[in-house]
């Protein structure tokens, strides 16, 4: 199944998707350069650790996750 993603990349290299991406198995990807982002548009872009906990947060705030963890939790 081929499925396109825009992201960003920085001057460092690091890649950034724009939208949460959940996989079964490990895929390979290419990636292709265009044109430089607009310094304003940059600006805006959330950090990964935001896109992280968006697309963790459809799994943690699941309740079949809380009764998966709750025989960890100290107060039950």
């Amino acid at each position: 199944m081929l499925r396109t993603i825009e992201a960003t990349i920085d001057a460092d290299g690091n890649v950034r998707l724009l939208e949460p991406v959940r996989l079964d198995q490990w895929v390979r990807a290419l990636v292709t350069i265009l044109e430089p982002l607009d310094a304003d548009l940059e600006a805006e872009m959330p950090s990964p650790t935001e896109w992280s906990e968006q697309a963790l947060a459809a799994d943690w705030l699941r309740t079949d996750e809380d009764a998966a963890w709750a025989h960890l939790q100290l107060d039950r």
